[in-house]
């Protein structure tokens, strides 16, 4: 059983974060902030995926003022991501933005922080203090080192460091992370921190890869630190389709055991005896299932032989081979179909069954 560890609760637009609150599931926009009708596009589609929490680049004054459109055009809370300019932030959260993440070192001094914070409390926004691999200060790496697995000492000292900037401007309304790309230092970063801060952690591998590798590292180094209690709020960094990010972190909570969105998707590997052309099939159903909420369990099978009895636990379910498609329910065949109508008959179930879940309330 996961214990999750009990961080100070902090509230992002209507998301609350820490405590006893769920984990989030954040995304980053791809889009030119500029092009605010791009960048509303884009977050609608991930707000469908179940996004719950989205952070946009804020390059200059241009995309600080796009973000009043975008803000009157979404529905979850909208996070400025600002590097060295402390104009964009205050003009971010003008703008707007309902959280801002900075690197309070490099915004130019202490005058030009206490502007920012200034903001924040007139605004009540939170501050995310991001401190990646990359942007340690050179005292503490030549005091700790460059991160490691064995030391990464120089991340959280750099993070608490810059907290204690905010601090000491009367500010607490904080969220940190400490991001590396590699796995096992993001893992030994983040459980080191969470011993010394009540703040609630946003997790994550920074410049993690493509979808097949940036799912594993992401899923190894997210997995560990979350089964050990440690995350509150974190975001899959691919480079892909930021939807796709949204997907894995939700089946990343599913594998836990943590939290649960829409259906559950099982299909066989194949093998030789696998006589439809799965791979086009399974991709096709898993896209449908983006689109649906109601808890259901999904198989789409290769066999008509073995495809029900391997997946009697499933809710619904599908096989084929020679011309002939089944739809099989609890290991049951439901009904036969010929093998070309097999997708879109079967897709007319699972949504006659959405609807009957939801109608029952179940």
């Amino acid at each position: 059983m996961i214990k999750r560890k009990q961080t100070r609760q902090i509230k992002l637009g209507d998301i609350l974060i820490g405590g006893d609150a769920p984990i989030s599931v954040q995304s980053m926009t791809n889009t030119d902030t500029r092009d605010a009708r791009a960048t509303i596009a884009q977050i609608h589609k991930l707000e469908k995926a179940g996004c719950e929490i989205i952070r946009v680049a804020v390059l200059d004054e241009e995309a600080a003022a796009a973000l009043r459109e975008i803000r009157e055009n979404i529905s979850i809370p909208l996070i400025g991501d600002i590097h060295f300019d402390w104009r964009l932030a205050v003009a971010s959260m003008e703008n707007g933005a309902q959280g801002i993440r900075i690197n309070p070192g490099n915004l130019g001094g202490a005058e030009k922080l206490a502007r920012v914070i200034d903001a924040a409390k007139v605004h009540h926004v939170p501050v995310r203090v991001g401190v990646n691999s990359g942007s340690i200060e050179k005292d503490l790496l030549n005091k700790h080192g460059y991160p490691t697995p064995e030391n990464p000492s120089s991340l959280i000292e750099s993070a608490l460091r810059n907290v204690k900037l905010l601090e000491e401007q009367g500010f607490h309304d904080i969220k940190i992370s400490i991001k590396s790309s590699d796995t096992l230092t993001t893992i030994a970063g983040y459980r080191l921190l969470s011993e010394k801060t009540d703040y609630p952690l946003h997790i994550g591998v920074t410049e993690a890869g493509g979808l097949i590798a940036g799912t594993v590292k992401s899923s190894v180094a997210l997995g560990i630190l979350l089964f050990e209690g440690i995350g509150d709020t974190f975001r899959i960094s691919l480079t892909r389709d930021p939807v796709e990010e949204v997907r894995v972190g939700y089946e990343l909570l599913r594998a836990l055991r943590i939290r649960e969105r829409g259906p559950e998707m099982i299909s066989c590997p194949t093998c030789g005896r696998t006589g439809i052309d799965l791979f086009p099939l399974a991709e096709a159903v898993e896209k449908h299932l983006q689109t649906m909420e109601t808890k259901l369990k999904v198989a789409v099978m290769g066999c008509v032989v073995n495809g029900p009895g391997e997946a009697r636990e499933a809710d619904i379910g599908i096989a084929g081979g020679n011309g002939v498609g089944i739809i099989f329910k609890k290991g049951e065949i439901y009904k036969k179909v010929k093998e070309d109508e097999l997708l879109s008959v079967f897709l007319e179930e699972l949504s006659k069954m959405d609807r009957q879940k939801r109608d029952s309330g179940k």
